[in-house]
């Protein structure tokens, strides 16, 4: 199995945990936080370092997974994913074996599919995401870098998510809309787009 750093150890990193583990293809080495969590733990892994460990993990070969939740700003991810990719590639893309994501759809690096999510054909979504527990991205969507799709949401065919944008659980966005860059979807929102496209 390849060895895990995983960058951020909220609540959301719990739930990843819960994923890799069932997953089983990356074994979690630790988990980096701020300097006042170093030496707790979090479901039996330990918060070894800050995220200024980056580096030196990276020429150990660790691989990285951005930990962080997403709700209402991508920037603390963004940031995160930034720091990690001065350093390193190697960013891991996880998918629970009890999600669908099809063959035909592209996940890009450093993207978690959680818990029953599904990813339709022909979908695209990009680095740095959250596809979180029983969301659907549907055929032809394409979900940008850095979005959190949230749980049981509805991205339907056609959809654009743009950059940075959030998606609340249980919205519904409506075939063939587009969201703005850094938007935010509240939760149970039918979004039927902008009037002014």
């Amino acid at each position: 199995m390849k060895p895990l750093v995983l960058v951020g150890g909220g609540g959301h990193c719990k739930a990843v945990i819960d994923v890799v583990e069932t997953e089983g293809d990356y074994k979690i080495l630790g988990i980096l936080d701020a300097p006042e969590r170093v030496g707790e733990e979090m479901l039996g892994y330990p918060v070894v370092a800050t995220d200024e460990a980056i580096g030196e993990l990276a020429r150990e070969g660790a691989w990285f997974l951005v930990t962080v939740g997403q709700v209402g700003s991508a920037r603390t991810r963004i940031r995160l994913f930034e720091a990690v990719k001065r350093h390193t590639d190697r960013f891991a893309t996880v998918v629970s074996p009890l999600a669908r994501v099809s063959p035909h759809a592209t996940v890009g690096r450093g993207t978690v599919v959680m818990h029953h999510a599904l990813i339709n054909a022909h979908a695209v979504v990009g680095c740095n995401c959250i596809v979180n527990s029983k969301a659907l991205v549907e055929h032809d969507a394409v979900v940008e870098k850095h979005c959190h799709v949230a749980t049981g949401a509805i991205v339907n065919g056609g959809t654009r998510v743009r950059e940075g944008s959030f998606v609340g659980s249980g919205a519904v966005l409506r075939e063939g809309v587009e969201t703005r860059p850094g938007d935010f979807i509240k939760a149970g929102t039918l979004f039927k787009g902008y009037a002014d496209g």
